[in-house]
């Protein structure tokens, strides 16, 4: 087998216009590569979202997970922290507010950031991995949800028990299926927003994404009278527990391969990183949440805070990227949204 290849980044200086540019390494990643080859600079745009990880802590411990979370991770955000990120909201307020983890619910700041970013009119989202709302001190949680009207974005791999349980453990169909029937009583998947995220359980690209949503739609409402607005496709980033998984499989080098020989140039535009900032739980600022996961800071060196950001800085700044990047622009492309083609 051929050696594997390490996923690192570009060498990206903070300083602003043609001089970073060239200062960029000469060996580029595969992505960069790539992205020369399609005569496209990757640089960021207004910003839309403000994606909050509020730590790592979560009930389960799924094998996709490129936050490698679990019940046993004790990161999380502390109030000092919060109190300065919630600052930042109210002064620039962003239009989304994307609250992740771990399973954020967890946090005690998660309904504090919840309460600060709807009054000062942003959109918000919840990821929520449904079973969060069967776990001690959580029994409210669906309620609160609705009346603040947060948008959810609801992880189910798939629409098989078999296949659910396999890649996040025993029971997690079952309970995630008695969440989504809960969520559906108050409103959700009609008058509130109901989203569902469709993983690959293995080293594979999704299928297209407006057919597996009509398949999921027939299959929770046959069976079990469940109702969401839409799907949302997402490619395993091959980085964390995944990319542990690949390396003991043998698959990595073809999984790399794969993602190389479906690069697509029309996700370039939609690429999440190029107007959403990722922070982290100590307040520190990325391009995407990947790059978090891999300790790559927005400013490729000394941590920079949100709090000594301001929006319009961002504007036309060069991406931090590595060869994990490959899984956003393979095939239909992926994000936090879903397919970007």
């Amino acid at each position: 087998m051929k050696k594997e290849r390490e996923i690192g980044p570009v060498a990206v200086p903070w300083d602003k216009g043609p001089k970073a540019d060239s200062q960029i390494a000469t060996e580029m990643n595969r992505f960069e590569q790539l992205l020369q080859s399609a005569d496209y600079r990757l640089r960021r745009g207004a910003l839309e979202v403000l994606q909050i990880n509020v730590g790592r802590k979560c009930n389960q411990a799924c094998r996709h997970c490129h936050v490698d979370a679990a019940p046993w991770r004790t990161e999380m955000m502390d109030q000092p922290t919060a109190e300065r990120v919630a600052n930042w909201i109210r002064e620039y307020r962003p239009p989304v507010v994307d609250l992740t983890g771990g399973a954020p619910e967890l946090s005690e700041s998660f309904r504090f950031f919840v309460r600060v970013a709807r009054e000062s009119g942003a959109q918000v989202i919840d990821r929520n991995n449904l079973t969060i709302l069967e776990e001690p001190g959580q029994e409210d949680l669906a309620e609160f949800l609705a009346a603040h009207e947060v948008q959810i974005i609801a992880s189910l791999p798939c629409y098989s028990a078999e296949n659910v349980n396999r890649q996040r453990g025993d029971g997690v169909f079952s309970k995630s299926i008695r969440a989504l029937k809960t969520l559906n009583a108050l409103g959700y998947g009609r008058q509130l927003v109901l989203n569902l995220v469709y993983n690959p359980i293995g080293p594979t690209l999704p299928g297209p994404q407006n057919e597996l949503e009509q398949d999921y739609k027939e299959a929770l409402r046959e069976e079990f009278g469940i109702e969401f607005n839409a799907l949302l496709t997402i490619t395993n980033q091959p980085i964390a527990r995944f990319a542990e998984d690949l390396r003991k499989q043998g698959a990595w080098d073809e999984y790399l391969e794969l993602l190389v020989n479906h690069f697509n140039p029309a996700t370039l535009p939609g690429l999440m990183c190029r107007h959403t900032v990722s922070v982290g739980y100590r307040g520190e600022v990325y391009d995407c949440d990947f790059n978090q996961m891999l300790g790559l800071p927005l400013t490729n060196g000394t941590p920079l805070y949100l709090w000594d950001l301001r929006p319009e800085a961002l504007l036309n700044r060069r991406i931090l990227t590595g060869e994990h990047c490959l899984a956003c622009s393979a095939g239909s492309g992926s994000s936090c949204g879903g397919a970007l083609a």
